[in-house]
């Protein structure tokens, strides 16, 4: 993989779950949904939609998603699906230290599983 090719794993991996990181930020403000009807829905649309967390987690996963093309575009299939696996391990990070998840050793082994196997996918 190239630099150019890295950038845009990164890009990926990175903006991507920045994105959810911020839209989960902006659910935690608005608050979950008691019922599942079409009022309590769109007044909960409504109020998320007015957060910035909101509007930021959607530019980084668009940031994300065109970043992916532009992966897809340069490199195997095989080689770019399983890198952007990586984004399992930012996610899981980003989750106990920005959002304050307690994230248990199961969790954390599987963090490990998915590093190993992208090692696995990328020496291949």
């Amino acid at each position: 993989m190239n630099l150019l090719s890295t950038i845009y794993l990164a890009l990926v991996v990175l903006a991507g779950t920045g994105g959810h990181l911020a839209t989960k930020q902006a659910l935690r403000r608005v608050g979950e949904v008691k019922r599942l009807r079409p009022g309590p829905i769109l007044r909960m649309l409504a109020r998320v939609m007015r957060q910035p967390w909101f509007w930021t987690g959607i530019v980084l996963m668009t940031i994300s998603f065109f970043s992916l093309l532009a992966l897809l575009a340069r490199e195997p299939l095989s080689l770019a699906v399983p890198a952007t696996a990586l984004s399992y391990v930012v996610g899981t990070f980003g989750a106990r230290w920005l959002l304050g998840e307690q994230v248990s050793p199961a969790r954390w082994l599987g963090v490990l599983l998915v590093c190993a196997g992208v090692t696995l996918v990328s020496l291949g």
